[in-house]
């Protein structure tokens, strides 16, 4: 993949360009709540005002299918043009792509930054339909692509475009995104720790085979690891349970056993009867859960346990909570996890989604090595596999 086109191999000088952003950010009333991903992309389009070109910025915001006034891409020219200090024309365009949007990028001037409407106004963008492509890849002459958390689809806006457009490259944000997740699964310091969480084995089976061929340690919590509880013949009460791979975690154990790929799971969890934040709750040893038990967090020895195996790591990757973090309550297992990476000497990768806003939510994010924008992008890279809207930028060589 480092065998791209990226925005430092081109003359961008007076060139038109379309810049497809991930600003799919959390709203609340219209409001911003967290601009990660804006700050993110602020490097690129620098990049592009310096260079004087003529800059079209695209993203999408949800999941519409039509026009939808609480999903607007305003609220994200207001914060994209207080964080530049400088004007961002925003067209109010239902059709994203109408005839006044189609005549201000035609007179666009160098150094001015036009935000479309939100690309999932048209129904066509989901399904990466030729005639939408077209429409807004007309009369440009580069494309790139700096939208890592929407690369793993193949939409209009992220891989149909680069199609019909002459010139194309990667921006500042993916190559950083490709560096970091990229080395660690190809040439990581050692020792490699792979920390999983989350609700479901379901989500990360793929990301389990991969990593399994490449780590030291494999530590699983959240609510997957009662599925491998499971599998070790454990009684798991009401606790979150897939029960179709209950096969899969048997033949994860038996091959990291034959790998000699020290596998952790919890020996200790926090349970309750009731789900609810403010449910009664305790803690069991995990070959003691109860049949009215319902884990919702690791327990204290296991925190130790998990702390204790990434001491000595060079490069951790996190993927998933330990927990139920977003009550309080059931939040002491994954807190520990991060704060302990936050005072590690290792490479600290946070592989997006939850896992990103537990570090948040902790006050933790300048204590990290990277924090990927990606959440499923993020899982489809660790699982090994090339990204549609990565692939589609033409190579080098």
């Amino acid at each position: 993949m480092l065998n791209k086109f990226t925005i430092d191999d081109l003359n961008l000088t007076d060139k038109k360009i379309l810049l497809r952003c991930d600003f799919n950010v959390p709203m609340k009333y219209n409001k911003i709540i967290d601009n990660k991903r804006i700050k993110e992309a602020i490097p690129t389009i620098e990049k592009l005002i310096n260079s004087n070109s003529k800059l079209v910025i695209c993203s999408h915001l949800g999941k519409p299918n039509a026009y939808d006034i609480n999903l607007s891409l305003k609220p994200i020219a207001e914060e994209l043009s207080n964080l530049l200090n400088k004007k961002i024309i925003f067209i109010d365009d239902s059709n994203v792509i109408g005839p006044i949007t189609r005549e201000k990028i035609k007179n666009i001037k160098s150094g001015e930054i036009i935000l479309l409407e939100n690309t999932r106004f048209r129904s066509e963008e989901t399904k990466n339909i030729d005639e939408f492509s077209k429409e807004l890849s007309n009369n440009f002459d580069i494309y790139i692509n700096d939208a890592f958390g929407s690369s793993h689809r193949k939409h209009c806006s992220t891989y149909g475009v680069a199609k019909f457009i002459k010139e194309t490259a990667i921006g500042y944000l993916i190559q950083k995104e490709i560096n970091f997740l990229g080395k660690a699964l190809e040439s990581p310091s050692r020792p490699f720790v792979a920390i999983l969480g989350g609700a479901k084995v379901s989500d990360k089976i793929n990301v389990i085979e991969n990593l399994l061929d490449k780590v030291d340690i494999l530590i699983i919590g959240g609510g997957m690891a009662y599925t491998f509880f499971k599998a070790k013949g454990y009684n798991i009460g009401k606790s979150l349970l897939e029960e179709d791979k209950v096969e899969f975690a048997r033949n994860v154990l038996e091959k990291a056993d034959k790998k000699n790929i020290k596998l952790l799971l919890p020996i200790d969890n926090v349970v309750v009867k009731e789900f609810k934040e403010d449910a009664n709750f305790k803690t069991t040893k995990s070959s003691e859960i109860q049949s009215d038990d319902i884990g919702v967090d690791i327990g204290e020895k296991t925190q130790k346990l998990f702390c204790d195996a990434l001491k000595d790591a060079k490069t951790i990757i996190l993927n998933g909570p330990m927990g139920v973090f977003e009550f309080e309550n059931f939040s002491r297992g994954t807190f520990s996890i991060i704060k302990t990476l936050s005072e590690l000497d290792a490479i600290t990768i946070i592989g997006g989604g939850d896992s990103a806003s537990a570090v948040n939510q902790f006050g933790f994010v300048n204590k990290m090595t990277h924090i990927s924008t990606g959440g499923g992008a993020s899982l489809e890279f660790l699982e090994g596999k090339e990204l549609p809207g990565i692939s589609i930028i033409k190579n080098k060589f």
